[in-house]
């Protein structure tokens, strides 16, 4: 049954569509458009000033059709730039995925320095504040924990059974502590004393001791493993905490994981008081250093969420605070992006080189760095990681680079700053929160639910759908973009969200007590 241009009992229901209706262009040199929703063979989209496409395939939401006209072996473009070449001839309206589009290698203009613009920072007087806890050395805490950490794998059953302890009910009278939290992980031993992963592991332990929101750690071991705990204590020099109550403990020493576990909830319960001293004060956010972190990704990723958090990212610089955007595997192929915003070439070649030590590792272990958008990635209509890591570097914002950092290096620039780690979520997060980042920005597509402790994660969802969907564990719907909200806004509208949560209200990861056992130190695989 036909009516007009509709059909009645099957599909399409609509000949022809307008292209603002259901596509998005992002550049005018694009070769693609992103589906806003399924468009279903048989559908003319008309262009202004432009032939119709017609679709003769089933294209889903958040995918790529083709624009024009690409013969195999040309480049394709998204956002303005190369997201892979053509493997097959691709035609105005064909669908535009894994199987006709691959990564080749290409030249990047890394155009050092070229693109830094100087920042109008909000005046003193004039910067938003949050609520957070202030150190004696001037740092500013978003929580107020006291962390247990395991020096070796041999100790996690140990610390967990010493956190669960400490139930909401026995830490009431303390209204400033935020939680006792056990990070445990599964190294320690088996590596060589001074190696890489020694030293890493090493340093990502020192970086949540002595974290804005950690108020009081103790480190817990079994006793004979590589990683000592006074050897990490010796290596970095770990102050002494504000008690003369001890710095750790072994099972060993205490005669077992039952009186490791007595004594350690006997001082835990003597920190407490102490900890709950230090009450929330109006800082200014210029104190935040804020993770920027996807997970997740979809063909949305890149158009709603992280732009957004690109705008967040650059007030959060011009109120004075820092930016830390990581996932080096991620960010391949759009590196040069953020080279020209280097604030000298050593710090944009000091990138480049992390870009390389990843395709020497990948090629080490066989693997390919173009196998990292996931089976989710790939659903949600990303195809190549060029096209991924084009969308993540959205997140960055567009204020200069001020500096690279090593896994769990301390973070010592203001504005917006690069931390090396892996993309995986858990193993890249731990570094950013060890190199100082005390509240995570996550953005998301597929509905990645990933909370961390101590520092809390705001989840981002690039589209309505899956906020509505997931609503128990998505804190902020950037999906509204696609429905017509402006992305300022909207990123005005996340920095309110960012302050309420970095002044204690809690994320929706934290309402669950979902955190702890996101806390992976990256290993680099010398396990012996």
């Amino acid at each position: 049954m036909t009516t007009g241009n509709i059909t009645l009992f099957d599909t399409p229901l609509f000949s022809a569509m307008p292209f603002e209706q259901i596509a998005i262009q992002l550049n005018p040199d694009d070769d693609v458009a992103i589906a806003k929703q399924p468009i279903t063979p048989g559908i003319t989209i008309i262009r202004a000033n432009a032939p119709g496409i017609a679709i003769r395939h089933l294209i889903p939401g958040g995918h790529k059709f083709a624009l024009n006209e690409v013969a195999v072996g040309a480049p394709i473009r998204r956002y303005g730039q190369i997201i892979g070449f053509a493997t097959a001839n691709i035609h105005p309206g064909d669908h535009v995925h894994t199987h006709n589009l691959a990564v080749e290698e290409f030249a990047r203009d890394y155009a050092f320095c070229t693109e830094v613009h100087p920042v109008d920072l909000v005046p003193m007087d004039k910067r938003r504040t949050f609520m957070g806890y202030k150190r004696a050395d001037g740092r500013v805490g978003t929580r107020n924990v006291i962390a247990l950490l395991a020096s070796v794998n041999c100790s996690a059953h140990t610390i967990q059974q010493i956190a669960a302890y400490f139930t909401p009910e026995r830490l009431a009278a303390y209204p400033n502590v935020d939680g006792v939290i056990a990070l445990t992980h599964g190294s320690g031993c088996g590596i060589r004393t001074g190696g890489a992963d020694y030293a890493i592991l090493q340093r990502t332990i020192v970086g949540m001791a002595r974290h804005a929101n950690v108020g009081a750690y103790m480190m817990i071991g079994l006793g004979c493993e590589t990683n000592q705990i006074q050897d990490i204590v010796d290596n970095y020099n770990l102050d002494a905490q504000t008690s003369d109550l001890p710095l750790n403990l072994t099972i060993q020493g205490e005669g077992g994981v039952r009186k490791t576990i007595r004594r350690g909830i006997e001082l835990v319960e003597q920190w407490l008081p102490i900890v709950n001293a230090t009450p929330r004060t109006p800082q200014p956010i210029s104190e935040l250093v804020v993770a920027l972190k996807c997970g997740g990704s979809d063909g949305w990723s890149g158009v709603t969420a992280n732009p957004v958090v690109g705008l967040l990212a650059d007030e959060i610089v011009r109120q004075g605070g820092t930016a830390a955007l990581a996932e080096t595997p991620e960010i391949y192929g759009a590196e040069h992006l953020l080279t020209r915003r280097a604030i000298n070439r050593k710090i944009g070649e000091k990138l480049v080189e992390k870009v390389h030590w990843w395709e020497r590792f990948a090629d080490m272990h066989d693997m390919e760095i173009d196998n990292n958008p996931s089976v989710g990635n790939k659903a949600g209509g990303l195809t190549t990681i060029l096209e991924k890591s084009l969308g993540a570097v959205a997140k960055s914002g567009s204020t200069p680079l001020m500096d690279v950092y090593d896994y769990a290096e301390p973070i010592t620039s203001r504005g917006f700053v690069y931390v090396d780690t892996p993309g995986y979520d858990p193993v890249c997060v731990t570094g950013q929160v060890a190199s100082g980042c005390n509240v995570v920005l996550f953005t998301t597509g597929r509905g990645s639910v990933f909370g961390y402790k101590p520092a809390p994660s705001i989840k981002i969802t690039t589209n309505t759908a899956i906020y509505q969907h997931m609503i128990d564990d998505m804190d902020f719907n950037a999906g509204k973009v696609l429905d017509g909200a402006e992305l300022q806004a909207t990123a005005d509208e996340l920095l309110d969200l960012l302050i309420a949560v970095a002044s204690g209200q809690p994320s929706k990861s934290e309402v669950q007590d979902n955190g702890a056992a996101q806390f992976v130190p990256r290993n680099l695989g010398g396990t012996l």
